[in-house]
């Protein structure tokens, strides 16, 4: 991704897509047509450690466990996660793919993929989630849930896609989802932004199987 000139303190504004995401629904997993910065909440009035500690919590009592790879975030997913206490007990850890190349010879995404379309792509997002599940599994047995992000959080557009577009990716055993975000504010703020909105819409993923 674009080389780190340094964040600033500008907010980021969540705003909805142009059109909806998409892809076929997977069960236990949010239909993929719904539109994005509508169809689910946002981060709880706690904040984004709120959100961390209640997933957390939601996946130690069903006995699940997480894998985290990023990209544009650069590990603040996974770091977020760890930082709840007891966290150690379900996730797994992260890959830190920021180069588009590991993000084949690591987590398996399609290199005539990323050659195509770049590295901000819906199905891009799809295919880290679902590869980091078997990259960061444990005695065969792959993580039971698989998130991601890629996205431009700037300064300069990439791939043909502007600035503060974000894809997060949510994966399982069932299959796995996209969700297009766009963004307001500067690197710090984008990047804060997109991992409350990842985490938010993976607690709401996994209640809705409950």
């Amino acid at each position: 991704m674009a080389t780190d000139p340094g964040a600033h303190d500008a907010p980021a504004t969540r705003v909805a897509p142009p059109g909806p995401s998409s892809g076929d629904h997977v069960p236990g997993v949010p239909d993929q047509s719904e539109p994005t910065g509508q169809s689910e909440p946002t981060a709880q009035p706690d904040g984004t450690a709120g959100v961390a500690r209640a997933l957390v919590a939601a996946l130690t009592e069903r006995g699940e466990t997480v894998a985290v790879a990023e990209s544009l975030t650069g590990g603040l997913v996974v770091a977020t996660l760890v930082g709840v206490p007891g966290a150690s007990a379900v996730v797994r850890g992260g890959v830190v793919a920021y180069a588009t190349p590991v993000k084949h010879t690591v987590l398996g995404v399609d290199a005539a993929l990323l050659a195509a379309n770049g590295a901000v792509d819906p199905e891009v997002a799809r295919q880290m989630a679902s590869g980091v599940r078997t990259a960061l599994a444990v005695d065969g047995e792959p993580a039971t849930w698989g998130i991601s992000t890629t996205g431009v959080a700037g300064p300069d557009p990439q791939d043909g896609k502007s600035v503060g577009t974000v894809f997060v990716g949510i994966a399982s055993a069932d299959g796995a989802r996209a969700v297009e975000l766009h963004l307001d504010g500067d690197r710090g703020a984008i990047r804060d932004a997109t991992v409350s909105e990842l985490l938010t819409r993976m607690s709401a993923t996994v209640h809705e199987g409950e």
